[in-house]
């Protein structure tokens, strides 16, 4: 078991070449993270020092390697940036030039058919609940199926999967947990479930490319057929990231009925309409008489993307996941379970047609 402390003074050995303090007393690492036998952080300084922190990087990269018990090190080093300031000083058109850019996809992960992302835009909305259970519909079937928790600030897949443990590592590739006929991999396996992630956008980006390209999926023989990309809300970081990393083939989009939650989902499908990812869908959760119902649906017309359907406020959905058994695996036959089968097989029927 790695000691935090122990890190924190393995770090403080080395010295801050701003402030001739050690790492640690001069505020250098942000977001450490340790957990049993690995840990990781960030440097960000200003951009016109990034080559002096390079050999404080690597310093700290070979010490805390050197710690014995020690498995896996991650140390980014990244430039700050200061938007305001800097748009300040520049022409309207050279302001426009500065804007990013939708990224170009390099390759989906090794031995996955189909990348399918669980967008929200909201928090809250049910959009873990609805990717696990669509999930479980899918495999149920006959489906080779995954499912990646990139939340990786709030991960809930190790609750609504029963998982706990560390996976295991072979020809230095993660191999997935695997419950109730899915592969799963979560940063919530990696780390204690008591740690907050305050991690900065560069590395929570890096943990999802970790997770997403050094997971063994599948093989050759036995590919994935889909893996199921539970997104954290908003359109931020892991957003961008993901669709940098490998080619999306649709998403789905999870809302409430209400027009708090719909304003947010319009968000998200704006952002996978920019970079040419089809909705298949738009899931309206929780509806009746607390949050209302046929928001969702009338959301769907008005963006001309399909209404998959809707999800009543159901306590068999949060019992199932506070259990660890998703409801469609613990009712099969029952009336939720039903809805996602409708779920995925429309779901299925475009991604993976068999005509």
């Amino acid at each position: 078991m790695i000691d935090r402390a122990a890190v924190e003074a393995v770090l403080n050995a080395i010295p801050d070449p701003a402030t001739g303090r050690g790492l640690v007393d001069a505020g250098v690492p942000k977001g450490l993270t340790v957990s049993e036998d690995r840990a990781g952080f960030v440097i960000e300084v200003p951009a016109d020092r990034t080559a002096a922190y390079a050999p404080v990087r690597d310093a700290a990269e070979a010490a805390l390697k050197a710690m014995p018990g020690m498995a896996r090190v991650s140390v980014i080093l990244t430039a700050e940036t200061a938007p305001a300031a800097r748009k300040a000083s520049l022409s309207p058109a050279a302001v426009e030039q500065t804007r990013a850019r939708a990224p170009v996809p390099t390759d989906r992960p090794a031995h996955v058919r189909r990348v399918l992302a669980i967008a929200s835009g909201k928090g809250g909305v049910g959009k873990s609940t609805v990717s696990v259970n669509l999930a479980a519909a899918l495999a149920r079937r006959g489906l080779r199926v995954g499912i990646l928790d990139a939340d990786v600030h709030g991960p809930s897949l190790p609750t609504m999967l029963g998982l706990s443990g560390k996976p295991d590592y072979v020809d230095g590739a993660m191999v997935p947990h695997t419950a109730h006929g899915l592969k799963a991999m979560s940063v919530g396996l990696l780390t204690q479930a008591s740690d907050a992630m305050v991690w900065r956008g560069p590395m929570a980006s890096q943990a999802l490319t970790q997770m997403l390209t050094q997971t063994r999926w599948g093989t050759e023989a036995e590919p994935l057929d889909i893996l199921v990309v539970d997104l954290p809300p908003g359109t931020g970081d892991v957003q961008l990231t993901l669709i940098q990393k490998t080619p999306l083939d649709g998403a789905v989009i999870v809302s409430t009925p209400q027009e708090v939650a719909l304003a947010d989902a319009r968000r998200a499908h704006a952002l996978f309409a920019k970079v040419n990812v089809p909705t298949l869908g738009l899931i309206e959760n929780m509806s009746g008489d607390v949050f209302g119902r046929g928001g969702g649906e009338a959301e769907a017309g008005r963006l001309s993307i399909p209404y998959l359907g809707d999800l009543p406020l159901d306590a068999a959905l949060r019992q199932g996941g506070d259990a660890g058994v998703p409801v469609v695996v613990g009712d099969p036959d029952g009336e939720i379970a039903a809805r996602f089968a409708r779920f995925a097989e429309r779901v299925a029927a475009v991604l993976l047609p068999t005509g």
